[in-house]
């Protein structure tokens, strides 16, 4: 709950500063023409909204489990990242549409010091935020905020280039706007290409191997276990879930054996900060000699 408080938090407060953003930014394009701008602001206009799908996938996430959701509604954190995703492309394709087509249809650009002016506040904006949502992401563990701020963070570099084709139109070059709207669509593809990787990856229950390796110490240095098997993590929303083999005595009672694995339990609950449970699941000691694996493997 607290986590969802967070990150429903760091969501307005970054729409609110996008949106100023994007409003600003919309009226210099319609008093200049600039079609690098308006990339620009239309980049920016769909960082702003995403702040939507997130905050539902937010109050969604509060809600808990049912007999239908045993596992809650955490999932809607990563539908979430697939609506961010399409957001992208949409303001990737409308941004190179309009850049080709002024390269095709060469229009003049007035009021440069307003063009650099709004370059300037997109910069800064886009960079408040991104730092916002990133520290609150990482904070919170929500890598769909996390892929927004740092989307964010290159929509500021974007604003930067804006003031590369004002620069180029000052010199005598009318063309460098639109060839600069070409390069902010490129980077809003590579944003679009690194954000749909972090998205596939959460719904493929893809973790980072540290938190593996972190959860197989944890596992290891607790009293009782003598081997450690699998050790599959998984993440629902902005909380890791946990399924963990070990080895116990086998001459240990079932007693015994069921305090082994509360202890290993409470041992991933510290190393994992974000982890919201585990199940652990103790295997007799194989006969002397063998390999503590082999338990585990005949389990498997």
């Amino acid at each position: 709950m607290e986590a969802s408080a967070q990150g429903m938090r760091a969501l307005w407060i970054s729409l609110a500063g996008l949106g100023a953003t994007t409003v600003l930014q919309a009226a210099v394009v319609a008093l200049t023409g600039s079609v690098a701008l308006l990339g620009d602001t239309l980049h920016n206009a769909a960082d702003a909204l995403t702040a939507v799908p997130l905050g539902i996938a937010f109050l969604l996430g509060r809600r808990p489990p049912t007999r239908r959701y045993t596992y809650g509604y955490g999932r809607a954190e990563d539908l979430a990242g697939v609506v961010i995703v399409l957001a992208i492309a949409a303001s990737c394709a409308l941004a190179g549409f309009a850049a080709v087509d002024r390269l095709a249809h060469p229009q003049p650009v007035d009021h440069l010091p307003a063009v650099v002016g709004a370059a300037l506040v997109g910069f800064l904006g886009n960079e408040i935020v991104a730092r916002y949502r990133i520290r609150v992401g990482r904070r919170i563990g929500s890598a769909a905020l996390v892929a927004d701020g740092l989307h964010a963070r290159t929509d500021g570099f974007a604003s930067l280039a804006v003031l590369l084709g004002a620069g180029g139109i000052a010199l005598g070059a009318p063309w460098a706007d639109p060839v600069v709207g070409l390069l902010i669509t490129g980077a809003i593809s590579f944003v679009l290409w690194q954000t749909a990787r972090e998205v596939w990856r959460r719904l493929m229950d893809a973790v980072d191997p540290d938190l593996v390796d972190r959860a197989e110490a944890a596992l290891a240095a607790t009293p009782g276990v003598l081997a450690v098997g699998d050790v599959r993590l998984r993440w629902i929303g902005h909380n890791l879930r946990a399924e963990c083999d070990v080895v116990v005595d086998a001459a240990c009672t079932v007693v015994r054996a069921h305090k082994v694995a509360v202890d290993a339990e409470h041992s991933l609950l510290h190393a994992l900060p974000r982890l919201s449970g585990a199940v652990v699941h103790p295997d007799p000691d194989p006969r002397p000699g063998e390999d503590h694996h082999a338990a585990l493997a005949g389990h498997r």
